[in-house]
C-alpha cells in the first residue's frame, strides 16, 4: 500500500513540476490591428501600395488569433470619411475596437488598460501605415514593456518624397523594418514563420 501510494504521490510531483514549467515558460499574446481602414484604399482615398494583400494576409493572421481564442484588439484612426475598419478585418462584435486621434495607438484610449487588465505580455502587430501609426503603435508597446512582433505581409504604406527625391513603398517599409529589429524594439517576420509556429509566437516566450 505505501508502495502505491509512493508511486502515485511520484506521479502528481512531476505532474505538477511539468505544470509548473509551462507556465512559466507562457505567454499571453494578443493581435493589434493597426488602421486597416478603407481610406487606405482606392475608392476611398489614394489607397497605400499592396493595401488590398496586406488586408489579406492580416485577415489570415486574424482567423488564427480566432480559432486560438486569443485576444483581437482592432485600432481606428477617426476620420470625416473612410474610417470604417476593412471588411476583411471586420471586428466580431465581442472584439475590442478602440477609436484614436493620435499617430499613438496608446495616446488618449485606454489601450493599455485594456491589455494590460487581461495580463497581455505579447503584442503581434499589423497594420497601416507602417512608418506611421503601426511604427508608433510598435515603439509605444515596446516602451510599456511589451514583446513586439511584426508580420510584414500584413503591413502597407506608400511612396514617400522630400527634396526632390522618393522613397518606394518597399524602401519605406525596409527602413521601418530594419529599425524595428536593429534597435531592438520588435521581432520581424513573415507570414509563413508565424503559420508555421503559431503556438510559439501566441504561448511561448522567446528564446
Amino acid at each position: 500500500m505505501k508502495r502505491i501510494f509512493s508511486l502515485v504521490l511520484t506521479v502528481m510531483l512531476i505532474q505538477i513540476s511539468v505544470a509548473s514549467q509551462q507556465n512559466s515558460n507562457s505567454f499571453k499574446t494578443a493581435l493589434l490591428i493597426v488602421d486597416i481602414q478603407n481610406f487606405y484604399f482606392p475608392g476611398e482615398g489614394p489607397g497605400l501600395v499592396n493595401a488590398e494583400q496586406a488586408s489579406l494576409a492580416a485577415k489570415e493572421i486574424l482567423q488564427i488569433f480566432r480559432e486560438k481564442k486569443q485576444l483581437v484588439v482592432h485600432v481606428c484612426h477617426k476620420s470625416s470619411k473612410g474610417m470604417e475598419i476593412h471588411n476583411n478585418v471586420k471586428p466580431l462584435p465581442e472584439e475590442k475596437v478602440i477609436t484614436k486621434e493620435e499617430v499613438n495607438s496608446f495616446l488618449g484610449t485606454d489601450l493599455l488598460a485594456y491589455l494590460r487588465s487581461n495580463n497581455i505580455d505579447r503584442l503581434v502587430i499589423i497594420g497601416m501605415q507602417t512608418q506611421m501609426c503601426l511604427e508608433a503603435a510598435v515603439r509605444a508597446a515596446h516602451d510599456y514593456g511589451f514583446e513586439c512582433v511584426v508580420i510584414q505581409e500584413a503591413c502597407a504604406t506608400r511612396d514617400l518624397s522630400f527634396g526632390g527625391k522618393t522613397a518606394k513603398a518597399v524602401d519605406v517599409q525596409t527602413s521601418t523594418f530594419a529599425t524595428f529589429v536593429n534597435g531592438g524594439y520588435s521581432k520581424v517576420i513573415d507570414l509563413k514563420s508565424f503559420k508555421e509556429n503559431t503556438d510559439k509566437y501566441l504561448f511561448q516566450k522567446s528564446d
